[in-house]
């Protein structure tokens, strides 16, 4: 049985979180001086001067009329990279607790369990980058606080079996965290109207693939109100600036843009998908629900370096369990795409 109480650490129990000044006060004012702020402006065409909501709720309403879901049931961090980082403070007591990974899969989980010294297990992919149920049900314990399942997963490009996941949600007391970056892009639906249904699941999702704002690092995660007051209580109190907030809030009114965008990288992806099984040096053409391709080849690092020297950048990704041979390649513009496929024909093969 799921019970949140038994999974939080004791000190985040009895953590008294940061209280800013503008958690304190709500609303708008004329005079401001309560914050220490430069009450005489910014050297910037538009006033930063004053610190941004701390808990973003402009930005949260927008969302939750996207999203169908509550804006209470939303946490925005500094990429999903800091909602990553707060789940293993807020639950993972460092050196006793551990966390079950399944590679081949986003290497953030691994790193930011290293940083908070928590015991990682690895559970393995099967060949084809499906969860692997009998080791996965033996590596759980008592002490196991979460389990990472990246879908459409990175680097593979696959979505995992929704009733794969589903079995976990149900057979699980810990948390079961979704990462969802490549949703945008996949056959199959989110898993964020689940969330009355499983109150230990958490969807990460981003704003910086199919929105196209990587450079604002705006993550989102989405889970109970109860865990997402959790993460609020640890998070930095004000992990969002003002100018990430407002450009959000802009591109959110431009959702049909972001609409013809997937559509069109949906079918440069599967023209890349074609090309790349016509070449030589291509063993195998891994099928995706992302923006990037996952592509056996004859000689990854080979293929790479001539890449590079023509100034084109593709992820190689042969070290990674499962993907010996491996690069990863993300879709481009139809033009970009054409001048790949054509400098991979023109390879030096060895």
């Amino acid at each position: 049985m799921f019970n949140l109480d038994n999974l939080l650490r004791e000190n985040i129990k009895r953590l008294v979180p940061y209280s800013s000044a503008r958690d304190e006060f709500k609303g708008e004012a004329s005079i401001y001086l309560d914050a220490n702020e430069n009450s005489f402006g910014s050297p910037l065409p538009v006033a930063y001067n004053r610190y941004p909501d701390p808990m973003q709720w402009k930005l949260k309403y927008k969302l939750a009329e996207i999203k169908g879901v509550p804006p209470q049931n939303i946490f925005l961090g500094n990429g999903s990279d800091e909602a990553i980082d707060v789940l293993y403070r807020a639950f993972c007591n460092p050196g006793v607790d551990n966390v079950i990974l399944c590679p081949p899969t986003y290497g953030m989980y691994e790193v930011s369990a290293n940083i908070n010294d928590v015991v990682i297990r690895k559970v393995s992919l099967t060949p084809d980058f499906q969860l692997d149920f009998p080791p996965l049900q033996q590596a759980i314990d008592e002490h196991t606080k979460m389990i990472f399942i990246c879908s459409p997963n990175n680097p593979t490009g696959n979505s995992i079996h929704r009733e794969d996941i589903e079995m976990l949600l149900n057979n699980f007391d810990g948390i079961v965290v979704i990462d969802e970056a490549y949703i945008n892009f996949a056959r199959q639906k989110t898993f964020i109207q689940e969330l009355t249904e499983y109150p230990n699941l958490v969807v990460l999702q981003t704003l910086s693939k199919a929105w196209g704002l990587a450079a604002l690092r705006v993550g989102m995660a989405f889970a109970s109100e109860e865990i997402i007051n959790v993460i609020n209580k640890v998070k930095p109190p004000y992990n969002i600036n003002q100018a990430a907030q407002e450009l959000a809030l802009q591109a959110l009114d431009n959702i049909s843009s972001v609409n013809e965008w997937i559509r069109e990288i949906v079918i440069e992806r599967d023209k890349l998908a074609a090309g790349f099984a016509q070449l030589p040096q291509v063993v195998k053409v891994y099928p995706s629900d992302a923006n990037f391709i996952l592509v056996k080849t004859t000689d990854a690092k080979g293929i790479y370096n001539q890449l590079v020297e023509q100034g084109i950048i593709v992820r190689d990704r042969s070290k990674v369990e499962l993907c010996a041979g491996c690069l990863r390649i993300t879709v481009g513009t139809p033009t970009e795409n054409i001048e790949l496929l054509s400098a991979m024909q023109q390879l030096v093969l060895s």
